[in-house]
């Protein structure tokens, strides 16, 4: 069963009235130019001191942004560098969240931009004050019998939530070039709420959303307890005066997601992400994908996630006959970091590295730490957001009746920490997978009380052994049902039905959000369809009939 966004592309559009091309000059820069009259800044607010203003129209290459986005910095053709509020300039959120994380003192690596500009004002002819631009009226959505609001549409087929964040639960969904009309947005101009045409009223992150940074920063600020007063968009609406037009997609090289990773978030393994895989996982409102990779495998998955929507978490697994080759570690460390550069948002380094199955005797966790080591310090070279995961031990207490093949997965965690691996991962790695009882309970298994039964105790055992939150980089119920009789290792998974699994794994995922110790939870599976020596299809939430009771559970 242990198998193993590009988010931006090149950007090109035409402003509507201007004919300006917005493209990529360099790595990880933006070209776009002013919609209003803007302070540019020394730093990322309006404490910092004036370093001119600038008119509408000006060209400015942008080299990075501040932690929530509401600043960016970037440079003129006259060599003027520094900081402008997000909403003055012609940018889209899906082309404003790749650029790098910057603070006032990082140095700038681009060139000043060329081509035909606007003069610039002098610094007497600033706004005062704390304002960073003339009024400009807001863009209006058409009003509607619930008053107005800003008419947007999906870019792709995303999620509706019930609070700005993928931590609240799924309240429908949005698919691509459909109608959301929003009536404010969370503090920090991530998510917006509004009502699709079907009624439902919710939360979508910006970033799935036909609107700009300018369009966004204009909405009033709401919470989930504000009234909502829109009214669903419908055919009989006028459509919003279009804003200056969103850079399409275009088809052209990708380049890394840099976009951080917070929060608790859950998704689902895969065997392959095809079009019902990816159904399933929207209805069970999942936001990861997990795939298991050999090395030097991965980049086409890192691609199909991020173009269907999804974060992805790559397993990758080496060569078990040559770890205890020192190049072959290094070997290991730099493919790793090519995947943190191409965009990987999770990397599990290697997988249960306590059995011989996956690592050759002898079972070592001071080597482990080693190559998590060399693997963490590569990757973060490459992506410091992607998440370093220590591969998940198999949870096992065979180590009597394998000696030298088996390592308890609690001394090789423990190992791993006198070896100092807490300064080597941002998640410790973690398997459940032998749950026969509800995910709250601490004791009842007909087995025993051996805390790999529980999750709870091996929530709390991973958490406290390496001081670092858990993920799950597999979770998952065991049921037979539609297939029929398990093999005699899988036994105890017997009499697990279809509805308990969807019922445990939605409280597993409960449990471990409210628990404050997990960080990510990937359901163990999405789509396997063997059923043998290894019933992983007796894990997947896809069923032998094609219903999935646990996405509906998920969902909800």
């Amino acid at each position: 069963m242990k198998q193993g966004r590009i988010l931006a592309v090149l950007l090109l559009a035409v402003l509507a009235l201007g004919g300006f091309s917005i493209v990529s000059a360099q790595s990880n820069s933006l070209d776009t130019v002013t919609t209003d009259r803007a302070n540019m800044r020394s730093g990322p607010g309006t404490d910092f001191d004036l370093v001119t203003t600038l008119l509408p129209g000006t060209v400015i290459r942008l080299d990075g942004r501040n932690q929530n986005g509401n600043w960016v910095r970037g440079i003129t053709a006259e060599r003027q560098v520094g900081w402008v509020s997000s909403g003055l300039v012609d940018v889209t959120l899906a082309q404003l969240n790749p650029l790098p994380i910057l603070d006032e003192n990082a140095p700038v690596t681009v060139s000043p931009p060329s081509g035909s500009r606007p003069q610039q004002a002098s610094s007497e002819g600033s706004t005062g004050g704390n304002s960073e631009s003339a009024p400009t009226p807001a863009p209006q959505a058409a009003a509607t019998s619930g008053g107005s609001g800003l008419l947007a549409t999906a870019t792709g087929n995303v999620n509706i939530r019930f609070g700005p964040g993928t931590s609240f639960r799924r309240a429908g969904g949005l698919n691509a070039n459909t109608p959301f009309n929003i009536d404010g947005r969370n503090g920090d101009n991530t998510w917006v709420r509004g009502i699709d045409s079907r009624g439902t009223v919710g939360w979508v992150s910006v970033q799935f959303l036909n609107v700009s940074a300018a369009q966004v920063s204009r909405l009033p600020i709401v919470d989930q307890n504000t009234p909502f007063r829109l009214s669903a968009p419908g055919s009989g609406q006028q459509q919003a005066a279009a804003p200056a037009p969103a850079a399409p997609a275009a088809p052209a090289a990708p380049v890394a997601n840099l976009a951080p990773v917070s929060g608790f978030e859950y998704g689902g393994h895969v065997a392959s992400l095809d079009g019902a895989a990816i159904d399933a996982m929207r209805r069970a409102g999942m936001t990861w994908v997990k795939k298991q990779v050999r090395l030097g495998g991965g980049g086409g998955e890192i691609a199909a996630a991020h173009a269907a929507g999804f974060r992805i978490l790559l397993g990758v697994v080496g060569d078990r006959n040559q770890v205890n080759s020192d190049g072959y570690l290094q070997t290991y460390a730099s493919a790793v970091a090519g995947l943190a550069a191409a965009g990987a948002d999770a990397i599990e380094i290697w997988n249960e590295p306590n059995i011989d199955r996956e690592w050759a005797a002898p079972i070592d966790p001071v080597r482990y730490t080693e190559l998590l080591r060399l693997s963490y310090e590569a990757i973060k070279g490459a992506n410091p957001n992607t998440i370093v995961i220590s591969g998940a031990p198999a949870p096992t207490g065979a180590e009597g009746a394998f000696p030298g093949r088996v390592m308890n997965d609690d001394r090789f965690l423990a190992a791993m920490a006198a070896a100092g691996a807490a300064r080597y991962m941002d998640c410790v790695g973690a398997h459940y997978n032998e749950g026969i009882v509800p995910p709250t309970a601490s004791s009842g298994d007909p087995r025993g009380d051996y805390y790999t039964r529980y999750l709870p105790s091996m929530i709390n055992l991973y958490a406290g052994t390496l001081g670092k939150p858990v993920c799950f980089t597999e979770l998952g119920y065991l049921t037979p049902e539609g297939y029929g009789q398990l093999s005699s290792l899988f036994a105890w998974g017997q009499n697990t039905t279809i509805a308990q699994q969807a019922a445990w794994l939605d409280g597993a995922v409960d449990f471990s959000r409210s628990s404050g110790r997990v960080r990510l939870v990937i359901v163990w599976n999405i789509n396997y369809s063997n059923f043998g020596e290894d019933p992983m299809a007796g894990y997947a939430i896809i069923r032998s009939d094609g219903s999935c009771p646990a996405c509906d559970a998920l969902g909800r």
